[in-house]
């Protein structure tokens, strides 16, 4: 089967592509090729479906240029398709000196972003979340909550619409360049095309490998583990509460989120997951596990990181820890008003010197387009994702 273009992946950043593909180019043709028996089943509809603002990224970086402007784009698509979403605004507290300093040093970064936000004082805190703790806060009225599984649902629809066609069971085995065409063979069937793009998220790395591209980092999953509030405990948050976070560590640290689909949730934390879909604690692939400790990029990090990593470990195993993190946010929270929620897993990108990939990753052969890392707020970001790909592509066809 052939078409002008293969998308690998039919998470958000991949639909959006094929999307945006279509808008630029009507009279071509994409297929979506998606491993599962439904798009949208690991990160992009395990995440806690926050609409973020740019607040947190290094101005000019691709992090915050796509924040910002995909924020816009997605706002628009969900008003075009009448799905719903909602800026109910956040705020990111500070609980102590040190980190106030830390919190002006975001708060820049968010004028320089074109964010609006505001710093405020214990008071005004109260009267947005009475309940949270914090000598000072940011408060970041435009950003919001959104369901991005709804989101690619109704993408999946309109790319089929404008005539693309998304596949699902359709798991790629092979990946090769035969003279001027990209050829797939999947458990699907065979397919062609002038162009691909890769947007595996979890397994990125190891589709640019079966290219032939070798790619400057390896994926390392991180699962991040959530509870949910009790309905009786939903009073204690209004909206979002968030943490300082360590401007050493990539991972914004455990908060608390109203959801779109009602209820609020609280996490994550980060542990190192033994597989790379492990979203149980007991899940263990030994091929993923060998791929993370037998990757000196993960041992560096490891060696960096351990105390972090400890600290996270044990938040993991212990629920009591887990609530004495989240009561440092808001104290009233007890063991009792939470319950268990789905975990998911984040695909990080680690270089072989032990440095996270801290922004996106997108690297391109001569007919292939590699999104190598996609973290948060990919989701937010993936239309502009999509379209910046897309102008990749353009440059191809051309």
């Amino acid at each position: 089967m052939h078409s002008d273009l293969i998308v690998i992946g039919g998470g958000i950043v991949g639909l959006a592509t094929a999307y945006r593909f279509l808008e630029e180019q009507p009279n071509l043709s994409v297929v979506v090729l998606e491993k599962e028996e439904a798009i949208a089943l690991h990160q992009s509809g395990r995440n806690s479906g926050v609409l973020h603002s740019g607040i947190y990224y290094k101005p000019g970086s691709l992090k915050a240029i796509n924040c910002r402007e995909g924020k816009k784009a997605m706002e628009a698509f969900c008003e075009a398709e009448q799905l719903p979403y909602e800026l109910c605004g956040k705020v990111i507290v500070a609980l102590n000196k040190e980190e106030e300093f830390r919190l002006d040093k975001i708060y820049k970064r968010g004028q320089a972003n074109g964010v609006s936000c505001e710093k405020i004082g214990p008071e005004r805190l109260r009267e947005l979340e009475p309940h949270a703790a914090g000598v000072a806060a940011l408060h970041v009225p435009e950003a919001g909550i959104i369901d991005f599984s709804a989101v690619c649902h109704r993408m999946a629809e309109r790319i089929v619409e404008k005539g693309g066609r998304v596949l699902n069971n359709a798991r790629v085995n092979t990946l090769r360049q035969i003279g001027g065409e990209v050829v797939v063979a999947t458990t699907a069937g065979d397919f062609s095309s002038g162009m691909a793009v890769n947007c595996a998220g979890l397994h990125c790395d190891r589709v640019a490998k079966l290219a032939g591209a070798s790619p400057e980092a390896r994926i390392i999953p991180f699962r991040g583990e959530y509870y949910e509030l009790r309905p009786e405990a939903e009073t204690l948050v209004n909206n979002l509460i968030y943490p300082t976070p360590d401007p050493t560590f990539p991972f914004l640290g455990v908060h608390f989120t109203r959801m779109m689909r009602g209820g609020v949730e609280c996490g994550p934390n980060a542990v190192l997951a033994f597989a790379r879909e492990g979203y149980e604690k007991t899940a263990v692939s030994p091929k993923d596990l060998l791929d993370s400790f037998g990757y000196s990029g993960f041992l560096k990090l490891t060696v960096k990181h351990w105390r972090m990593a400890a600290d996270e470990m044990w938040r993991s195993l212990n629920k009591g820890a887990f609530v004495r993190a989240l009561q440092r946010l808001v104290p009233e929270i007890k063991s009792d008003d939470l319950s268990p929620a789905p975990a998911g897993i984040r695909a990080q990108a680690v270089r072989r010197d032990g440095s996270l990939v801290d922004d996106f990753l997108i690297e391109e052969t001569e007919r292939i387009v590699h999104v190598l890392n996609a973290p948060s707020p990919a989701a937010t970001a993936a239309l502009n994702i999509g379209g910046e790909i897309v102008g990749r592509l353009v440059k191809k066809l051309n």
